[in-house]
């Protein structure tokens, strides 16, 4: 432990020495943050929506089929709990709910409601899932000819918006910017960290000393790590005053996902650092393999869902999917720890196999040697 803290407290001491990289720690995230929160503007297809029919009937049945006959929405299916729920649990966009005397109230010439609740995280996808809802029952009225005379329909669709019924584009897109820049910059300065000793040759007196490999990834790791997380800090303190936005889910639950997501972070550019030979090409390689993946198989820019196989596959393996979700659970959806306990999970599994296989790079490097 001892060997680990010394190459830790040596790496910090490295990094508070070089002006360019505090700038790249401290200044560019903030930047970027900036950047991502007032230009990025989403939208979706294929929107989940979760269906409960109390009624059943032949007519309700003909509501709903026509309702996913627009390709814009997709059924969701379910076992547990309700429709509700679903929306709860972030497995569908919108929820419908057909009360029980739907097609009784229509043959009487009764307006029958139906409940319709908009998850309001996407505030694009919102409006997109509110206006399909509401175009598509009018098309079902005309085409069943549900009108009571005067023109007034026997249907009538109740939309409201869910977690964010204010529609800001802030509250979806800011802590997934945050997100992203928590995995760009911390694996950006350890893959340079890394690099720099193969490139000025200080690898090989690391090599000479005692200290496994092992030990020299996780004192490097614990070093950024702490960097890490004052740029975390730093950012949702940004994000917090600049678009207003506020913790409302379960705060246990987002700091652990944080904290490993950070070292996750760290981890891989620490990994990208060991097998790069210069400096440029740590650079090049964390760009590619890194930001590319996490900017387009996050879910941050383009749902995870509409993402055509076979790379829907390796949105798998990307932290940055979780964490995306995580952050989103937290400052909009409001979700409880019990929903989401497995995303520090996955996290987890991520840094773990990363600080195995940067591990591993500098092992054979150092038999080689």
């Amino acid at each position: 432990m001892k060997r680990i803290w010394a190459q830790c407290l040596k790496e910090i001491a490295q990094f508070r020495r070089d002006k360019l990289t505090l700038a790249l720690a401290f200044f560019l995230p903030l930047v970027a943050l900036l950047l991502y929160g007032y230009a990025t503007r989403l939208e979706a297809k294929d929107i989940p929506v979760a269906i409960q029919n109390f009624d059943s009937s032949s007519l309700s049945r003909d509501y709903v089929d026509t309702l996913f006959n627009n390709g814009q929405l997709k059924m969701v299916h379910w076992t547990d709990g309700d429709a509700m729920r679903q929306l709860d649990l972030g497995n569908a966009k919108a929820a419908i709910v057909i009360p029980p005397e739907f097609s009784r109230k229509i043959r009487q010439n009764i307006a029958a409601d139906v409940q319709v609740l908009v998850d309001g995280t996407d505030v694009n996808n919102a409006r997109v899932v509110k206006n399909s809802i509401l175009a598509t029952t009018q098309y079902f009225v005309r085409s069943h000819h549900l009108s009571a005379g005067n023109d007034t329909s026997l249907l009538d669709t109740e939309v409201r918006l869910w977690f964010n019924p204010g529609r800001k584009e802030a509250l979806y897109v800011a802590p997934g910017a945050v997100a992203i820049n928590l995995w760009i910059f911390p694996c950006l300065l350890a893959a340079l960290a890394m690099s720099r000793e193969r490139e000025y040759g200080t690898m090989l007196q690391l090599f000479t000393s005692s200290i496994t490999s092992f030990q020299l990834v996780a004192g490097k790791a614990l070093a950024y790590w702490i960097v890490g997380m004052i740029q975390a800090m730093m950012m949702l303190f940004l994000a917090i005053v600049l678009f207003d936005i506020r913790l409302v889910g379960d705060v246990v639950i987002y700091f652990l996902s944080l904290s490993i997501f950070v070292f996750c972070s760290v981890l891989f550019g620490l990994l990208m650092g060991a097998r790069a030979q210069t400096q440029s090409a740590a650079v090049q390689m964390v760009a590619t393999a890194g930001f590319t993946t996490a900017l387009l198989l996050s879910g941050f820019i383009y749902p995870v869902r509409n993402i055509t196989f076979p790379l829907s596959l390796i949105s798998y393996v990307v932290p940055a999917r979780y964490f995306v979700e995580a952050s989103r659970n937290a400052f909009v959806r409001g979700s409880d720890a019990l929903s989401q306990i497995q995303i520090p999970l996955y996290l987890l599994i991520c840094a773990f196999i990363f600080y195995m296989a940067a591990s591993r790079v500098l092992r054979k490097m150092q038999l080689d040697r």
